[in-house]
């Protein structure tokens, strides 16, 4: 109260407070650190659990087959959880392209992810998949002609030390489970580009929306390469990841409105955790020692690079001209 009877008695007479901006409203969501933490780790929960699953169903199904069951299901639980919200003015946009290019990319994300869970462990799968930060960080320099300090430079040669001791690339020992791996880290990375640069004028909302309705459309097309009659239980288990897997993407975009990412992204790791306590659960996968180090590697070098960006973007600098 004293707060605020200070404040009233440093306005001029006629003078009122202004309103709050969207920034000041952000500054006030991102208090919010523990519960972003939470949503960010309920996420990683049901990404893993979802990759078990689809990984279970691809030893009995067509690809195309869980790919669409997977991604439909999560469409649904995704556009249940927006529209009502927001309503179809969500879909407005003048970025259309964009959209295109950013939900085919995630759509050879994906199948390069499924292919490489087909044949991989779900541990050695997700810990080459943490090269993405690596990819970005080399693709914002391509493309956003960001500049690389030593730092930097320095995590990313050391994130690949860590990936190349966990494919081990001699010969006959890189596998095809590992190159897709690799590609899907690519992909992924090509699609956090363009959410840099796009979130500008587009809304979490709108992006995700557009994503999965572009990966529904590419995956209905795979079921011409294959289709079996499923089980209903099968249905029910494929339902169940693509629910999931929702809920996931909806937790984690959550999260990242709650809190700030350094505060949030460094638990996105514990998808490693999951995932191998999954493999040996369900498939006996025991992590090799290649595995342990690799990952310990590719997960310290991607943390570095996280602190880095907190650090440099912390720092005062000057307003870049806006485009016109």
């Amino acid at each position: 109260m004293r707060l605020l009877k200070k404040r009233g008695s440093d306005l001029t007479t006629g003078q009122r407070p202004a309103a709050m901006t969207v920034a000041d409203l952000s500054a006030a969501g991102r208090n919010q650190v523990p519960l972003g933490i939470a949503y960010m780790v309920g996420s990683t929960a049901m990404f893993a659990g979802g990759n078990a699953v689809v990984k279970w169903q691809l030893a009995t199904y067509p690809l195309g087959e869980v790919a669409f069951g997977r991604t439909l299901f999560a469409f649904l639980t995704v556009a249940a959880i927006v529209l009502p919200r927001t309503g179809w003015g969500v879909l407005r946009t003048r970025r259309y392209r964009e959209h295109l290019q950013r939900g085919l990319s995630q759509f050879g994300s994906m199948l390069c992810w499924l292919l490489a869970i087909s044949v991989l462990s779900l541990g050695s799968a997700t810990a080459i998949g943490f090269a993405a930060p690596l990819f970005t960080t080399l693709l914002s320099i391509v493309i956003l002609k960001e500049k690389v300090g030593i730092h930097r430079w320095s995590a990313l040669i050391v994130g690949f030390v860590g990936v190349l001791i966990i494919t081990h690339p001699s010969a006959g020992t890189l596998t095809y489970g590992a190159l897709f791996a690799l590609g899907s880290a690519v992909f992924i990375s090509t699609v956090a580009i363009a959410i840099r640069r796009m979130s500008m004028t587009e809304s979490a909302e709108t992006l995700t929306l557009y994503q999965m309705s572009i990966m529904t459309l590419c995956t209905a097309g795979l079921l011409t390469l294959g289709f079996r009659a499923p089980h209903w239980g099968d249905v029910l288990m494929v339902a169940l990841a693509g629910l999931g897997n929702g809920i996931a993407q909806f937790w984690w975009t959550r999260s990242l409105s709650l809190a700030p990412p350094s505060a949030v992204v460094p638990f996105n790791y514990l998808s490693l955790v999951w995932a191998t306590i999954l493999g040996y659960a369900v498939w006996g996968d025991v992590p090799t020692p290649g595995l342990l180090v690799g990952s310990t590697i590719v997960v310290a070098s991607g943390l570095y690079i996280l602190w880095r960006e907190t650090v440099r973007h912390r720092r005062p600098s000057v307003p870049a001209p806006q485009r016109v």
